[in-house]
């Protein structure tokens, strides 16, 4: 029965990895290659060789996840190389697989609309894949493995590398086309960093009342969300004071509110957008005494 549910969790945890890759190759399919638009990572070192060298983009892209893949291996660990190893295999074989497929057939040749379309599907796919806690391989791992060794940050190092790769296309390719690319790149930058928040975001809100043991009350009892009493003193007058703090889902916000003001009008609240909670009643079950 465990070896069930196990099999069944690395099931779903695989699935979305299969799906972002095979969306990366779509994309790649269906408005980057048409639409002649310059790109970072490794499809656009790819771009480049394929300039140099008549060689299909899908075996080259093999070939260089294959490498990085090992280095990343020598240099980062076995476990990395487990989370890795899927899309280094999935992606250049489903591109493989779409180009057999779809042969010579073009959506849009728009270069507008190619570039828009582009960014939002490897954007979504990347944030698909990373989600789930693999990586797509490739370009990827250089900059993983310069916060290794040097510490350089991963964000700094992958726009460097992209921002060269897109550059060094400028060789042989239509200045506008570098335009592109450099909209591209912002554009699925965004997106991923969209999907990777997605649902994951909630909402801290401070209290600052007279009435801090009728709000903590009601908003255990009404609202059904944990609190957290913290001493304050008031700037001013230097009186005591207590602050309800909560953490709650971002459609609780305005019941929340209502009920606070109708508690007391004239409290004070501080909302604010928090990035990710973990913990009871979000990443855990929710535990009553």
């Amino acid at each position: 029965m465990k070896d069930k549910q196990n099999f069944r969790q690395v099931l779903l945890s695989f699935l979305p990895i299969m799906a972002g890759n095979f969306l990366y190759a779509l994309t790649v399919k269906l408005f980057l290659l048409p639409g002649g638009l310059v790109v970072g990572g490794t499809n656009g070192i790819a771009l480049i060789i394929q300039h140099i060298v008549d060689i299909p983009i899908s075996v080259f892209v093999f070939i260089f996840n294959m490498i990085m893949l090992a280095i990343g291996f020598l240099v980062l660990g076995k476990q990395f190389a487990i989370t890795t190893i899927a899309s280094s295999f999935l992606y250049p074989l489903m591109l493989g697989f779409l180009d057999w497929l779809l042969g010579d057939f073009i959506l849009t040749d728009d270069v507008i609309l190619c570039t828009i379309f582009s960014g939002l599907g490897i954007g979504l796919a990347l944030g698909l894949v990373i989600r789930n806690g693999a990586s797509t391989g490739g370009m990827d791992i250089p900059p993983l493995i310069l916060q290794k060794l040097f510490r350089i940050p991963v964000s700094v190092s992958m726009y460097a590398f992209d921002v060269c790769i897109i550059l060094a296309q400028a060789f042989f390719r239509p200045k506008e086309n570098i335009l592109f690319g450099v909209l591209l790149l912002l554009i699925y930058t965004t997106v991923l960093d969209r999907v990777m928040m997605l649902g994951a975001t909630r909402t801290e809100v401070k209290i600052i009342s007279k009435h801090s043991n009728a709000i903590r009350e009601a908003i255990l009892k009404q609202i059904d969300r944990g609190v957290t009493m913290l001493n304050g003193e008031g700037g001013y007058l230097r009186e005591e004071t207590q602050i309800v703090l909560s953490v709650i889902s971002n459609r609780e916000l305005a019941r929340m509110e209502k009920l606070i003001h109708e508690i007391d009008p004239e409290s004070f609240m501080i909302i604010t957008r928090v990035t990710e909670v973990s913990g009871r009643g979000f990443s855990m079950k929710k535990k009553y005494q």
